[in-house]
């Protein structure tokens, strides 16, 4: 975990800050390598500090065998001023997107001579690239949401409700060997297709209607990200040029995904490509994410992102049609920027007819 905190380190230099309180639990973990629910972390220019509690002492210890250990018995702010204190630190950054009113008034009172110094958030800038072993995780991941894809597409059948599809995709998943799903699991059928991010419900499959499955896997930590759209019966002439209009739009995408664009650019060639076939008013959300520690790890596909796609950043490319009252269409793969493009991680095939 070193080379992350001396990146973070690196950080601090540019920002002109002595020390840098970490909160959100992510970020710790991505420091540390600490798995437990409640902890905060302090690096500072020489020591990289771990606040918990008597819980986690023990997995402490041996999950981060690198930092120091500050134990509270109750909030982790104690341990941070102690921690601070004890290094010297004056200027403080912190992270200004996840640390709340209350605990920022807890430190401000009990700190004296620090300068406490809201920051955005650098450190999930850092995790975009991923390194081999988070890599490995994702992959991990992604083969398990492919199996559980193909094995759900041999399970669905007419008259059986989105709430029953999408248990047997996180049981099938937790037979993988995931730890659990990525997310609550969406499968909207009919009209509820054109909701981008409907809850199953006990609504039952009809014939010759869209089925969005929207699903992924955590293992490691790390997760996938699918979304097929599906059908039992035959698509008539507007379904299928709904269809084939996402999957088009995705293509166009998939190929522009290489090192050095920038992701916004890559989310306006699938935006246009579906404004051009008419449908335009009906894509309103980014083309993708980021993906790793955290299932939306980053706006990197965004329509106005200005971030430079580098080799080992793994996003999603997920464009969609959604017309109220009628369905949508959403077609997603996640992807790893390589060195000279992009490689498609996963596989399950992008069949509309089941």
């Amino acid at each position: 975990m070193l080379p992350r905190v001396d990146r973070l380190r690196a950080e601090m230099t540019i920002h002109g800050l002595d020390a840098w309180l970490v909160t959100d639990l992510l970020n710790v973990r991505y420091l540390s390598g600490f798995t437990g629910s409640s902890a905060a972390a302090l690096i500072t220019r020489d020591q990289a500090v771990l606040i918990t509690d008597f819980r986690y002492a023990e997995q402490a210890a041996g999950e981060c065998p690198g930092l120091a250990l500050e134990m509270v018995e109750s909030h982790w702010a104690l341990g941070a001023k102690r921690a601070i204190e004890k290094s010297g630190a004056k200027r403080v950054g912190f992270e200004g997107y996840h640390l709340n009113y209350r605990d920022w008034s807890e430190l401000s009172l009990i700190l004296t001579g620090v300068r406490l110094v809201p920051q955005e958030n650098l450190i999930g800038r850092i995790r975009y690239v991923k390194e081999a072993d988070e890599l490995a995780l994702i992959r991990e991941a992604v083969k398990v949401a492919d199996k559980a894809c193909e094995h759900v597409c041999g399970y669905i059948s007419e008259g059986i409700e989105e709430r029953e599809i999408a248990i047997e995709l996180e049981y099938f998943m937790r037979g993988l060997g995931a730890e659990k799903e990525a997310f609550d699991s969406i499968v909207a059928s009919g009209p509820r297709s054109a909701l981008p991010h409907g809850k199953s419900s006990d609504r039952k499959v009809k014939m010759n209607e869209f089925i969005v499955l929207d699903f992924g896997a955590r293992c490691g930590g790390y997760h996938s990200d699918i979304t097929r759209t599906v059908m039992l019966g035959a698509p008539d002439d507007r379904q299928r040029e709904v269809y084939e209009t996402v999957l088009g739009a995705q293509e166009v995408a998939l190929r522009a995904v290489r090192p050095g664009i920038q992701g916004g650019d890559v989310d306006a060639m699938a935006r246009d490509f579906i404004s051009e076939k008419g449908y335009g008013e009906y894509f309103g959300h980014g083309l993708g994410h980021g993906l790793g520690l955290d299932v939306h790890d980053g706006r990197i596909l965004g329509m106005r992102s200005d971030i430079v796609l580098e080799a080992g950043m793994v996003v999603t490319v997920e464009p969609g049609i959604y017309i109220p009252g009628w369905g949508g269409v959403r077609i997603e793969d996640d992807v790893l920027v390589t060195d000279d493009g992009a490689e498609i991680l996963t596989t399950a095939p992008k069949h509309l007819e089941l």
